[in-house]
């Protein structure tokens, strides 16, 4: 997820990514997302067990930013609102 200029990038794991991109959007959760708007979708992956998921994150938030963007827009150039496409 991210802001809405782009700047921020937060990676996180849920078992419910409706309720938590509701929760970020409704600025519902206190601490790093609420302090810099993170309210926009822009990446997610979906994992059948959450150790899988749970793996994925940790990956994912040893990268340097570059790969993070790399990896974003290998399916999201424009970095649209992906929220859509789970509610």
């Amino acid at each position: 997820m991210t802001n809405v200029w782009n700047k921020i990038l937060y990676t996180g794991v849920t078992n419910d990514i409706v309720r938590r991109v509701y929760e970020h959007k409704s600025g519902l959760v206190k601490g790093f997302t609420l302090k810099y708007n993170v309210k926009k979708l822009v990446y997610y992956e979906m994992f059948d067990s959450i150790s899988m998921a749970i793996s994925r994150e940790k990956q994912i938030k040893s990268w340097k930013r570059t790969k993070k963007v790399e990896l974003i827009e290998t399916l999201n150039k424009k970095w649209e609102d992906l929220s859509g496409e789970i509610f």
